[in-house]
């Protein structure tokens, strides 16, 4: 399924660097308008390190400034240690991440090659945070997992808690290069649930209705009629957050039902991932673009799409979306970042 394009302004970031073992998603479509870099990373060994004279400990690097800004980070011109080392700069106070949440934060890395080092990249300055999700890098989970939501980390990982000997090719680090990683943790995010709150309204009146139970998909009937010709936007759950802009950085869950097939043909549910993307910009197809900005965070809301604001003409065979088809989806908007 393609995913949708530049959740960064580096996008080889976020689809390789931060991914453990690459996952297996379907093959259908999803709501993306252009395609991105594949996020097939190396899968990390258990074996590899490093060779020559080494530091004492990777402890050597530091990173100061406060949570929120870019950090400064000094590395020394020295070789790496082949050990992990994850420290905690600053404390926060809110929940303790653990694995049933994704992580939306900002982040700077570094590759550390011998005894010089470059900056791969920086959510701090491309405007976007990202979303820690599914398998990441071993060294990422350690660093990670277990510390408190405003706490700001840093993680100087080896190859063996990286990309492994083989490295990653598309960031451009080599198989005995370390990493780097300062992250802020902005905000944690459940993995298998949608927006609190009751549905107001649960569709109907030619259009489909909606129906869930807390903490599980929404389930979607398309009724016996034919599609509405436009676009139809239906708020179900008002959230109680802020209004999302244009150019946002949200964080949803969703559901998508062929309204010919009347048959789910994507869910970020059944991955147990919630999707990121900044929104209004054209990342995503027209139709999740117009009838999301200006919604609340916290809302569940229907999008009978069709085809011109969705796939358009020519569809989207690996979905078994014909260029004729509406599209349905029903959209949980769990977070949101300036």
């Amino acid at each position: 399924m393609r995913r949708a394009a530049a959740l960064l302004a580096v996008p080889l970031i976020a689809s390789a660097a931060i991914a453990g073992c690459a996952s297996s998603p379907s093959s259908a479509a999803k709501p993306s308008s252009s395609a991105k870099a594949s996020s097939a990373s190396a899968k990390p060994s258990s074996s590899a390190s490093a060779s020559g004279p080494t530091v004492a400990s990777n402890a050597v690097v530091t990173a100061t400034g406060a949570f929120g800004a870019a950090p400064v980070v000094t590395i020394p011109a020295e070789k790496a240690a082949p050990t992990l080392y994850t420290k905690t700069l600053i404390q926060g106070s809110g929940a303790t991440l653990t694995t049933k949440e994704s992580l939306l934060g900002n982040f700077v890395l570094y590759d550390w090659s011998g005894t010089t080092h470059k900056l791969l990249g920086s959510t701090y300055t491309s405007g976007s945070p990202t979303l820690f999700a599914g398998q990441l890098l071993p060294g990422l989970e350690a660093a990670l997992i277990g510390k408190k939501v405003g706490s700001r980390v840093i993680a100087v990982i080896p190859p063996a808690d990286g990309f492994g000997p083989t490295g990653n090719s598309q960031l451009g680090v080599s198989g005995a290069d370390t990493l780097v990683f300062v992250i802020d943790m902005i905000q944690d995010v459940a993995n298998s649930t949608g927006v609190p709150g009751t549905q107001a309204s649960n569709g109907g009146s030619g259009l489909p209705t909606v129906t869930a139970a807390p903490g599980k998909a929404p389930t979607i009937t398309i009724p016996a009629t034919a599609p509405p010709k436009t676009l139809q936007v239906k708020t179900l759950i008002k959230g109680t957050g802020p209004t999302v802009a244009k150019g946002e950085f949200i964080v949803v869950q969703y559901t998508g039902v062929n309204w010919r097939t009347k048959k789910v043909f994507d869910s970020s549910w059944s991955r147990s991932q919630p999707f990121p993307l900044n929104i209004g910009v054209g990342q995503v197809i027209k139709g999740w673009d117009t009838g999301l900005v200006g919604q609340t965070v916290g809302s569940r809301v229907l999008l009978v799409i069709p085809p011109a604001e969705g796939y358009g003409s020519t569809g989207s065979s690996t979905a078994g979306i014909k260029g004729t088809d509406t599209l349905v989806f029903v959209i949980d908007i769990v977070a949101a970042a300036k």
